[in-house]
């Protein structure tokens, strides 16, 4: 029977790429339809879907910048947000009860309010897996979604708590012990190396923060995610994470697949689901004008917006405690599901197409926002002939051989505003910038950059910022790099000039150094 899942969750994804969709809408097909067939899930589903869920929180805490939590535009966007859609969406709800809406009709106003607030939460899964697919975790739209995503797991202890009556244990305080000790637990993490003890060790600080937190009475998942916290100011950090990549997509699969066999509607449940998602639109346009409140700028409003319009497995959890505690009935855990589902098909979809769809309504957008401070770096980018876009190791390495010759006509563009401090630090001439924002390149002059340098890997990102250049009138070159040779030949189609391989011209960049070597002794014996 595993097999049998593996073929399916295979068949549906491959079969979503294919048609340009993300493959976690195809592992959600697959779910439904081994439902619909009558085959029950195995438990090991349950321990893979909870192990991606575990991995994912902690690696969203090796990435979260601390401070980030603190900012208005976080702690109090999730607020203000959570709870004007609570009040919006129990008002729509009750008056489609009052119309005699089936299953909302004769729902008090208790039932009502629980079910607003279960779809008040976002879908952390959904949310990370889409901002990793797209290497903008470290965006500015991306930190603040993951930043509003922490925050409603902590309104999600806090129900927890009051809905099932446990208390966390008198001992939870000492958990304050675990900041000042996060150097000695980083020294563990030194001494890991690089091979299999360093995924391990991943493991083994997930599942423990997990275990530690669910032992005091508190939630497990919030567990994995400060275990992160911990490690997130340490030089192994993003290594870390990576190493554990491929183990949480993996695990995550099970999560999609265990969404499916939730339940299957009716016909008569068709109704208040398409209701429910419906509803979507206004949680969005509350997201995005409560950012907008709060002084975010544009780009991020209509971005993170987009990215936080969905609902939460964390719905599904409401929903069993109210029909546990006998407040909802046990029909609203299905439809919930099911509006679940279709709501990570909503954001799934359109987000692909969010950057190009900024970049056409990006004078619509900037109407609502608020009148924006003068930006970190904003200067222009001078007489720059050559600028290199992501500046990391690879970026660095080009930026640096090309400054060699060029001097100050080279320059960077980074959206990591940490990395742009490091490299100004440096000597570089680096500015803070989003290479996939329509308003970075239009407010710079680029009729003296001849080339630019695309040194990121993945194919989305330049796609989009060749698809950027193009709309803002650039006429000079495009270099990027590809891991893969099909990536290579997509990015050749697409419009981009030159397109690198890494791994081969790595390879002969490493022969041409060695041979160097024999010059070098040739040299010396002839003399």
């Amino acid at each position: 029977m595993d097999f049998l899942w593996i073929l399916i969750a295979f068949g549906c994804g491959f079969v979503a790429k294919q048609i340009k969709l993300p493959p976690l809408i195809g592992y959600l097909a697959a779910g439904f339809a081994l439902h619909s067939f009558g085959i029950t899930p195995h438990e090991n589903l349950q321990t893979l879907a909870h192990l991606g869920i575990t991995l994912m929180l902690f690696t969203i805490g090796l990435k979260i910048n601390f401070h980030t939590l603190f900012k208005a535009q976080v702690w109090a966007g999730t607020g203000i947000h959570m709870l004007s859609w609570v009040i919006v969406g129990t008002i729509i709800l009750k008056g489609l009860a009052w119309l005699g809406i089936g299953y909302l009709d004769g729902l008090d106003w208790q039932a009502v309010g629980l079910i607003a607030f279960a779809l008040s939460f976002s879908s952390t899964v959904c949310v990370v897996k889409l901002l990793e697919d797209k290497s903008e975790m470290k965006s500015r739209h991306g930190k603040l979604a993951v930043g509003i995503l922490v925050m409603q797991d902590l309104v999600a202890v806090i129900f927890l708590v009051l809905a099932t009556g446990s208390t966390p244990s008198p001992y939870a305080a000492l958990l304050l012990l675990l900041w000042p000790a996060r150097h000695l637990i980083g020294r563990l993490l030194n001494h890991s190396g690089h091979g299999e003890l360093l995924p391990l060790i991943g493991f083994f600080y997930a599942m423990g923060g997990y275990e530690l937190f669910t032992a005091l009475n508190l939630k497990g998942d919030l567990g994995a995610l400060m275990a992160g916290l911990l490690l997130s100011q340490h030089s192994k950090s993003v290594e870390l994470a990576k190493s554990l990549l491929s183990f949480k997509d993996l695990f995550l699969i099970g999560f999609f697949l265990s969404i499916g066999f939730t339940a299957l509607p009716s016909l008569d449940m068709l109704t208040p689901i398409a209701i429910i998602s419906a509803l979507l639109v206004i949680k969005g346009v509350l997201l995005f004008h409560t950012m907008g409140l709060l002084r975010t700028p544009g780009r991020s409003m209509f971005l993170g917006s987009m990215l936080l319009t969905n609902y939460s497995e964390f719905g599904l959890i409401v929903a069993a405690l109210c029909v546990q505690n006998g407040w909802l009935s046990k029909d609203w855990l299905v439809i919930i599901a099911l509006a679940v589902s279709v709501s990570f098909i909503f954001t799934s979809v359109f987000y692909e197409y969010a950057h190009v769809a900024y970049a056409h309504m990006r004078r619509r957008v900037k109407a609502f926002e608020r009148q924006q401070p003068e930006p970190i770096f904003h200067q222009q980018l001078q007489q720059a002939t050559v600028l290199v876009i992501g500046m990391g190791r690879v970026g660095c390495s080009a930026y640096d051989v090309l400054q060699e010759q060029l001097g100050e006509k080279v320059w960077g563009v980074e959206s990591d505003i940490d990395k742009v401090y490091r490299h100004r630090k440096l000597g570089r001439q680096v500015i803070l910038g989003d290479a996939e924002d329509a308003d970075f390149w239009e407010t710079r002059e680029l009729h003296h950059i001849k080339l630019v340098m695309l040194a990121m890997p993945a194919v989305s990102d330049i796609h989009d910022i060749t698809e950027q250049l193009k709309l803002s009138g650039y006429h000079g070159h495009i270099a990027a790099i590809a891991r893969y040779e099909d990536e290579r030949r997509q990015l050749i189609d697409f419009g981009v000039d030159n397109v690198f391989n890494y791994y081969v011209e790595a390879g002969a960049g490493f022969a041409e150094e060695s041979l160097n070597l024999i010059n070098q002794d040739s040299m010396k014996a002839s003399t």
